[in-house]
């Protein structure tokens, strides 16, 4: 697919086959019930990209896929959806990353990232960005960037640091609380914002917390510049140095809840792209979320 004259965002991070297993049984360890398995394109920045698509965006893929046919089909069901996929790097010999999870009525039961290759790849994916098509230090890229956990702690240091990226207006989420730690560097002086859930609030600020207002107060202490926390369908804070918006989401019936983190971020994104203020944009993003676990949007 052709890279679109203006793009909206780059989207950095993984894309990887989701393996689903999902069940309308409670589960609990051992649990052996009937359900479905699905396979789909997934990964942070994937399910970012595809929501960002849904809103209008063109989403510029800049991750590692490897080689091979699994690698091949992946590339080419990004760009059906409407994704850039020139720059993605593509390696000879790592694997194309998967992700495999389990989840019943009551929530996610176990899952496994296997992102090894977008680890292995580095800083090899941000070689357009850096000194390329889009973008050089001397004249860094000056859109919106969405970034993902799943990069190496070295590497996302690196970026922190990088004048690549000091003209961006860069969105990071940590791809699960396991690697929520690696969000470190960008607290502290850096103009980013953060989406992240109580969990992973928690652990950032090495605290826990009862609510999503008293852990984005919390994070805006320990030099975050702005925040976002969600507490499932508790509530959902969005905070900077100007303001704390605490909001509800909408009660729905969950069915899934596998890229829901990843849905709320992209529809916080395109909101306010779109010029919504923040108030606006968090209950757009809070209300994509609700739709997104209802299941009333395609898988």
């Amino acid at each position: 697919m052709t890279k679109p004259e203006t793009p909206s965002i780059l989207c950095i991070g993984s894309v990887l086959w989701d393996v689903i297993g999902r069940s309308a049984s409670h589960m609990r360890q051992g649990s052996d019930v009937p359900g479905r398995i699905t396979r789909l394109p997934g990964g942070v920045a994937m399910n970012i990209a595809t929501t960002l698509v849904r809103f209008g965006m063109a989403p510029i893929l800049l991750t590692a896929i490897g080689r091979d046919p699994e690698g091949d089909e992946l590339v080419a069901a990004c760009a059906r959806l409407g994704m850039v996929t020139d720059h993605i790097y593509r390696s000879d010999d790592l694997p194309t990353d998967r992700y495999m999870a389990v989840e019943g009525a009551n929530g996610l039961i176990a899952a496994i990232a296997d992102a090894h290759s977008l680890e292995a790849a580095g800083a090899k994916i941000l070689r357009p960005l850096i000194d390329g098509p889009l973008g050089r230090a001397e004249a860094p890229w000056p859109g919106l960037v969405a970034l993902d956990g799943n990069l190496t702690l070295a590497l996302l240091e690196e970026i922190a640091a990088h004048p690549a990226f000091a003209a961006a207006d860069l969105r990071v989420a940590p791809a699960s609380p396991g690697k929520a730690e690696r969000l470190l560097p960008f607290l502290g002086g850096w103009r980013a914002t953060l989406y992240v859930n109580l969990e992973e609030a928690g652990i950032l600020a090495q605290d826990e917390f009862g609510d999503s207002e008293s852990a984005a107060r919390a994070l805006l202490d320990r030099g975050a510049h702005r925040v976002l926390v969600t507490d499932g369908g508790r509530s959902a804070t969005v905070a900077d140095a100007n303001h704390v918006i605490t909001r509800t989401p909408p009660e729905v019936l969950v069915t899934r809840v596998t890229g829901a983190g990843d849905t709320f971020m992209a529809a916080h994104i395109a909101a306010e792209a779109q010029g919504a203020d923040a108030e606006t944009a968090l209950a757009r993003a809070l209300h994509a979320a609700a739709t997104y676990v209802s299941g009333d949007t395609p898988l």
